[in-house]
Order: C-alpha cells, then structure tokens, then sequence
C-alpha cells in the first residue's frame, strides 16, 4: 500500500524536527523545514490513498482539506513568543477540527452505521467532564483566552465524540474507524500537553515537546492512513 511507504520518510522528519527542537539555542531555520515536512507527509499518505479503487473520495477530500489547515497551524505555531501567530494557529486548528467532525460523519455514512444512543450519550458525558476538569484546571493561567480555549476544547471535544461514536465491531475491527478514533485520541492529547505547558507551567513542562509533537504527528498520520480504508 503506497501510503504506508511514507512512513520511514515520516520517522526521519520526525527525528530531524526533534533534534532541532532539542538544541540550545532551538533551531527555529530547521524547525521551519522539518516541521511542515512532517505534516506535507501525512498529506500525500492521505492523497495516495486514491490510489486504491473503491476508496470514498468524499472522506479523503474532507482529511486533505482537514490537514492542509494543520499545516497552517504547524507553521503558525513554530513562534513560541507571538501570542497572535498563537491566536491564528488556534483558529487553523479549530477549522482544521470541523473538517475532520465532517468528515468522520462522512465516513459513518458511508459504512452505513446506525447510531448507538447508550455509546454516544456515554461518550458525550464522559468528554464533558474531562473538558470540564482541563479547563478549570488551566484557567488560573488562561488570562484573556480563556473564551478561545473553551471554544476550541468544545470542537477538539466534539471531533473526539465523532470518531469514537464513528467506531464499531462488526465481524472484525474495520480499519477505518480505528486509525480516526486513535487519531482522534492522540490530538486530544497532544493538545491537552500543549495547553498544561503553556498555560500551567509557562512552557516549562519537562519533554512536552517531545509528548506534543510525537503524539500530534501520530495523531495526523493515523487519520491520514484512515482514509485507505474507507470502501464505497
């Protein structure tokens, strides 16, 4: 499968990108080249998965889309003191979310799958609470985001929903469903360190980086290979 031949290609980016982070001074020319590469990278596996007849190009359309936002993001973030490249990052990613919620609904859709009241009212409640406990937790240090950060927390909350309420055992685990949920997951996380260190420890966190960007680069490559699994 063509996409899953990018993934050395993406481990090698991935490494360059973090021995830039790493050094002292950080290497923000580096990071401007590696940072974006990654990204690129999960968008041609998201791409490339039209090369194999049948899939739904509906739902790969709505990831590309989805991902060409995070890239916007990727690059508005690599400024770490610019609270207004932080702001237009924020609403690249936010966009970003909404496109991925379409698209998850896409998928489901198309694979025909009812809705499960007891898993998505489950789902709803528990993403809820958990929102609940992260936002109160950093609003000490929100100041003037915190209505940004809420609403952003809603959407990356409602993506989340969409792919685990997206997810279903039939005969086997459909492909589909499972990379979108992992995906899913690890951008929720990956945003939930980010935010912990930004606005608990003033970009201090011990390894966030490496926690941010390992589990935000597996996220996007996870919802980039779902869309090879997504038949008509």
């Amino acid at each position: 499968m063509l996409p899953l031949l990018l993934i050395p290609a993406l481990l090698v980016c991935f490494f360059l990108l973090m021995r830039a982070e790493g050094r002292a001074p950080r290497d923000v020319a580096a990071v401007r080249v590696w940072k974006p590469a990654c990204t690129i990278l999960c968008i041609l596996m998201c791409g490339l998965s039209l090369t194999q007849p049948g899939r739904d190009p509906l739902y790969t359309a709505l990831i590309f889309i989805g991902l060409v936002f995070c890239l916007m993001g990727d690059v508005l973030l690599i400024p770490r003191e610019d609270p207004k490249k932080f702001m237009y990052g924020l609403v690249s990613f936010l966009i970003g979310h909404i496109i991925f919620i379409a698209a998850f609904i896409a998928a489901q859709n198309t694979i025909g799958l009812p809705i499960n009241p007891a898993r998505e009212v489950g789902a709803g409640l528990a993403l809820f609470v958990l929102a609940g406990v992260v936002f109160f937790y950093l609003r000490p240090g929100l100041g003037k985001m915190q209505i940004p950060v809420m609403i952003y927390m809603a959407v990356i909350s409602l993506m989340v929903h969409r792919a685990v309420g997206g997810f279903y055992v039939g005969a086997s685990v459909p492909l589909q469903p499972l990379l979108a949920m992992a995906g899913a997951l690890l951008f929720y996380v990956s945003d939930f360190v980010l935010a912990v260190d930004r606005f608990a420890f003033d970009g201090e966190l011990p390894r966030a980086n490496w926690m941010v960007l390992g589990t935000y680069f597996s996220a996007i490559a996870l919802i980039a290979l779902s869309t090879s699994f997504v038949r008509l």
